[in-house]
């Protein structure tokens, strides 16, 4: 099923119809502000092995959590200060931060067994902030691309076909003319620029 929200005013009848999806257990495709993303409650662990096998991963590659804001980080992860000044700065916007994986016991074993680093995304991007507020607790990102398939699918109208029912949801936000976002490193000392995407890396260098 497609839906269309408004990418500056998200109709909040919409976003909680996406909020009840996810409670529900179910699987999305949604835009970010980079490019669009396959995710699902990061509490659901049907959801969660769903994507795994959409992804075509291994349990032991994890993904990265979308949060609303960075209030409540260190339920995910442990953050220096240092890398909260960093992440402060730079969200929201396109970045994904490394950083040392919390306890998370709150959260199904197949996101937090023997995992020692996390992926926090804060998105600068309207509707996917709502919709993290409304569900609560942040949702699991990776991008919406296919096993075998180098090409990451940015025009909503090419989703469906692509997918061919593997979700229960696609939200059509327009079309992504961006990057994948930018992974930086914060476990260390110094940050390190993993990969270069669409948010600047100048001022950390």
């Amino acid at each position: 099923m497609v839906i269309t929200i408004h990418p500056k005013n998200p109709e909040p009848r919409l976003i909680g119809r996406v909020a009840e999806q996810l409670r529900a257990g179910g699987v999305i495709i949604y835009p970010t502000d980079t490019v669009y993303g396959i995710g699902c409650s990061v509490e659901e662990k049907d959801a969660i092995e769903r994507i795994y096998m959409i992804k075509g991963r291994r349990k032991d590659k994890p993904f990265s959590f979308v949060c609303s804001d960075l209030t409540h980080i260190s339920e995910y992860a442990h953050v220096s200060d240092p890398a909260f000044r960093i992440m402060k700065h730079l969200v929201p916007g396109p970045y994904t931060f490394i950083l040392k994986a919390a306890r998370m016991r709150q959260l199904p074993g197949i996101l937090v067994s023997n995992r020692k680093t996390v992926g926090i995304r804060v998105p600068n991007h309207r509707i996917t902030l709502a919709i993290v507020k409304a569900l609560g607790h942040p949702i699991l990102s990776t991008s919406a691309r296919l096993p075998g398939n180098s090409q990451i699918l940015n025009d909503p109208t090419a989703i469906p076909s692509a997918f061919r029912n593997q979700v229960d949801l696609i939200i059509d936000g327009g079309v992504l003319l961006s990057e994948p976002s930018t992974v930086l490193d914060l476990t260390g000392e110094t940050p390190k620029v993993v990969r270069e995407g669409s948010g600047d890396v100048s001022m950390i260098r």
